[in-house]
């Protein structure tokens, strides 16, 4: 594999990672561990992913300076919220829709699930769009017209945050801005 690319690779990944918001310092570390491990095998992981953590932090903390006070992962944060108080279960990054289901399944009198995956954020991380899966209490997916379905995008919009249901999810434009401590 050619190294300059691993490198941008790598890179790539240490930015979505900690940009995130949602992994902390052992998870990033045990990701970019296993993916120097595997794609750079000659490289010393001890040394690189430090190195790699710090240039994501260092880089968001300097774009972080220029965000407004309320960012959209911000108003996102408070459109799920809001619907956990309505007895709607959200399982915020997780690593697959096997994952939301136990945890819809666990949930007493759910009205239905909102998730969204680790990648679903990567993916807004770098391209600015959000993928929201809404299921109803027995994991059928939601339809257009559905009550359900209508809530949630009135909600995200209320919150300014456009949103449309395309092909069994809701796609949620944001520009993925959330403050991190790691």
């Amino acid at each position: 594999m050619d190294l300059l690319r691993v490198e941008r690779e790598l890179r790539g990944l240490a930015r979505v990672l900690v940009r995130s918001g949602y992994a902390d310092r052992a998870a990033v570390t045990a990701a970019l561990t296993e993916a120097v491990q595997e794609d750079a095998p000659t490289a010393d992981p001890a040394v690189l992913v430090p190195e790699l953590i710090h240039e994501a932090v260092a880089a968001l903390e300097a774009d972080a300076a220029g965000w407004p006070d309320e960012t959209g992962p911000d108003r996102l944060d408070a459109v799920l919220a809001e619907l956990e108080s309505l007895g709607v279960v959200v399982v915020r990054y997780t690593s697959d829709h096997h994952a939301a289901r136990a945890v819809l399944e666990s949930a007493a009198e759910p009205k239905g699930l909102v998730f969204f995956t680790d990648t679903d954020v990567w993916h807004a991380v770098d391209f600015g769009m959000l993928e929201l899966k809404v299921w109803h209490p027995d994991t059928a997916n939601v339809a257009p017209g559905e009550s359900l379905l209508d809530d949630i995008l009135a909600l995200l919009r209320e919150r300014d945050l456009p949103a449309a249901f395309d092909e069994g999810r809701i796609e949620v434009t944001i520009d993925w801005q959330r403050r991190v401590r790691l």
